[in-house]
């Protein structure tokens, strides 16, 4: 059984559901990328997994245990990290400011933990003493990337990431989020860029109103004539 999973997962914000019975896992040590049109509940099934939504059905399991019931700061405290598509940084604080940020729910010596995030992130340590709303939009990803990795997560969420940005910072971004996943974290992320983030990932779903339309592995969903010719440009 893979670390997270969600199971049948239904609910919205309190008017019509806006996830109808999907399923959506990652494992440690996978990146798992959601993709689809716009609406198509992306964004809200990360949010059902951070406790974010009215659920009225499904399950949650994060490493076996059923979180349904906690609220998203008893689910960060286990071991989810997320990072939003915007405001995702302190701008009028420095870079090292917003990492230690990050480690709020910490009260151990977090000094080893953010030499490792200037070892994933070699520009935020030269910026380190640099207000975060100075740097380019990549940069500001890193660090919000870094602050969620502050907590030490066992799974880290986010929400279009490479949003916004050139596309040598987008291959940039996923070689982290590689590096990320090869620490053994589990990755799930939300991205617009469907096709360069299937190239990265070990498993797709493509969403559709609510609902699982295909799944399968990176490679698996890029070779699929129909995902190519509805969802990623032919």
């Amino acid at each position: 059984m893979s670390f997270l999973v969600g199971k049948n997962l239904t609910g919205g914000y309190g008017g019509p559901d806006i996830l109808k019975g999907c399923d959506i896992e990652v494992d440690k040590g996978e990146v798992v990328v959601i993709v689809g049109p716009n609406g198509a509940g992306k964004s809200t099934a990360m949010r059902a997994f951070l406790g974010m939504l009215q659920m009225t059905g499904g399950s949650i399991t994060l490493g076996g245990t059923d979180i349904m019931q906690l609220t998203p700061q008893q689910r960060v405290r286990l071991g989810i990290g997320f990072v939003p598509q915007t405001h995702n940084v302190f701008t009028g604080m420095t870079v090292e400011e917003n990492l230690e940020m990050g480690a709020y729910i910490r009260d151990d010596d977090i000094s080893g933990t953010l030499e490792e995030i200037y070892e994933l992130f070699p520009i935020l340590k030269q910026k380190r003493l640099q207000a975060a709303g100075e740097l380019s939009g990549g940069q500001r990803q890193q660090v919000a990337v870094g602050r969620a990795m502050m907590t030490r997560p066992s799974v880290l969420m986010l929400d279009e990431p490479t949003a916004g940005v050139s596309p040598i910072v987008m291959d940039e971004l996923f070689d982290r989020i590689l590096e990320v996943k090869a620490k053994g974290v589990a990755v799930l992320m939300v991205e617009q860029n469907a096709r360069q983030a299937l190239e990265i990932a070990d498993k797709g779903y493509v969403l559709v109103m609510g609902e699982n339309r295909f799944t399968g592995t990176g490679q698996e969903l890029l070779a699929d004539a129909d995902v190519r010719k509805s969802f990623l440009g032919g």
